[in-house]
């Protein structure tokens, strides 16, 4: 079995046919074919269905095409190895993140590795692991509730957030009116088992797709909301808003780091790793 067959059976899966792998990796079509026969000839079985002009996995074929990656992916770890990071990295953050905390991050990191193409990419955590699996981003920073696990991913907790309960400053009757990020997020519920433990009579709800679209409404009178502390710090020392801190017994949020456990560390994306894990150290509670 040849790298070369690897390459040629993966291509075509991406390319989604043998014309377009021959035209991507630069083969003659004959030889495409060729690689394929060889490595189904090695393997024992097919790996492809050919249906008319449709190209199909067989069910082999789409369990070995696990194995294919992964062979590639260390082959191409072990020529980067001690290499200088360069290349593309995408990076998915959650918004509140991407404001509060990651801007000096991002500054260090495209400071001491400028041949690194560096993309961000907001996140919205419930499809958080189908954006790693599928390759739309290589690691990400989100906000989810405390204990939370996907299988597929590695994850790591950098920081258990404080919670605050916002208001506006000078209106006494807060309408009762919550003010959520939307539905999906993890503040919500975090936020509404606080509201339940607290008895709040809250009668009315909002949701908001921005962090700061909530402290903007909560600050003209609209209701209250429940959002980390990091976001919200600035504006509670200047005294714009005003913040009751949650007690530590109850829910909270923290700030994970997450990739794919399948995912191969590239020099680029191991710098970023250990810059985000060297931050979050400084990271105030």
């Amino acid at each position: 079995m040849e790298l070369r067959q690897l390459i040629t059976f993966k291509t075509i899966v991406e390319k989604g046919g043998f014309n377009k792998a021959a035209e991507h990796l630069g083969y003659a079509q004959s030889s495409i074919t060729t690689h394929i026969k060889e490595l189904e000839k090695e393997l024992g079985r097919p790996v492809f269905d050919r249906l008319g002009k449709k190209v199909m996995l067989t069910h082999y074929g789409n369990e070995f095409l696990s194995y294919a990656i992964k062979i590639i992916e260390l082959y191409n770890q072990s020529l980067n190895i001690d290499k200088e990071p360069q290349g593309a990295l995408t990076l998915g953050i959650s918004e509140s993140l991407t404001i509060c905390r990651i801007p000096s991050l991002l500054l260090e990191y495209k400071t001491k590795y400028p041949k690194v193409k560096l993309s961000l990419k907001s996140l919205e955590n419930y499809d958080v692991t189908r954006s790693l699996q599928n390759g739309e981003i290589d690691i990400a920073l989100l906000l989810e509730k405390d204990g939370w696990r996907q299988e597929e991913l590695y994850s790591e907790k950098l920081i258990r957030e404080r919670m605050v309960l916002i208001s506006p400053l000078n209106v006494k009757d807060l309408s009762q009116t919550a003010l959520y990020s939307e539905s999906r997020c993890s503040y919500k519920s975090v936020f509404d088992e606080y509201i339940r433990h607290q008895n709040m009579d809250v009668t009315e709800s909002l949701e908001f797709q921005s962090i700061e679209a909530i402290k903007q409404c909560v600050r003209s009178g609209l209701g209250v909301s429940l959002v980390p502390y990091f976001s919200v710090k600035e504006e509670l020392e200047s005294n714009k808003l005003k913040g009751e801190i949650i007690p530590q017994q109850h829910s909270s949020i923290s700030t994970y780091l997450t990739y794919h456990k399948d995912k191969w560390l590239s020099p680029s994306i191991i710098r970023m790793i250990e810059l985000i894990q060297n931050h979050a150290k400084t990271w105030y509670y």
